[in-house]
């Protein structure tokens, strides 16, 4: 049946020419991570909805099989990207326990671009979950201990039972502890391409690699649209 032309569902939707940029070698930092620095800025100086917002593809072995998902990006060091959650219950987190590489995608609409980043994660310190943990709203702190990520539930009024319950548990504590199984994943890139969209979809693509995750020296090449 893979050669039979059936109905779509939803087919070509309208779309339009990419036509704000364009992206050159001699305008590229040498570093990558300033080069994103740039772009995030830039991104948030026009007011892209959630600049920080990224697809996060992970992979499971031994079946391969992959997922996605968006999350939100919080913090940028020189190493890399800092992405905090449920790392022991949820999908992501299962992921990872057996397969390290993963890729993020940032796209921002109004400037026309997009950053995709691949690396491997690394587990970051407790004293650096604490710090980003400690700004959370309230709300959000406790939601960490409420909720057993991707893992089934009965229904969303077992759920706010638990929440109930762990607002009774710190009702008189001014503070939060971050959950044990909560904690940040520092994605260490091998690669990060940036990208900028041109007429005719003959984009621009400039990437960055290296050959392991210690190397200081990055190699910066186009590759076709």
């Amino acid at each position: 049946m893979g050669d039979t032309l059936k109905e779509p569902i939803i087919f070509a939707p309208k779309t339009y020419q990419y036509d704000k940029f364009q992206l050159n070698p001699e305008d590229m930092a040498e570093d990558p991570i300033e080069q994103f620095t740039k772009w995030f800025q830039e991104a948030q100086e026009a007011k892209e909805d959630l600049p920080e917002a990224v697809n996060l593809a992970t992979a499971r072995l031994p079946s391969g099989r992959v997922s996605s998902r968006v999350v939100l990006f919080k913090e940028l060091d020189d190493r890399g990207f800092v992405i905090y959650s449920n790392w022991e219950q949820s999908k992501k987190g299962q992921d990872v326990k057996s397969n390290k590489y993963a890729a993020i995608t940032f796209f921002w609409k109004g400037l026309q671009r997009q950053v995709r980043v691949e690396g491997v994660f690394e587990t970051v310190s407790r004293s650096t979950v604490q710090r980003y943990f400690d700004t959370r709203p309230r709300g959000s702190r406790l939601g960490a201990w409420a909720s057993p990520q991707s893992v089934e539930i009965p229904s969303r009024a077992a759920l706010e039972s638990n929440l109930e319950a762990i607002e009774s548990q710190f009702r008189d504590s001014a503070s939060v502890p971050v959950p044990d199984h909560w904690g940040g994943q520092r994605l260490v890139p091998l690669e990060i391409e940036f990208w900028q969209g041109r007429p005719s979809r003959l984009h621009d693509r400039l990437v960055y690699r290296r050959e392991n995750l210690e190397d200081k020296k990055w190699s910066i090449v186009r590759i076709a649209p």
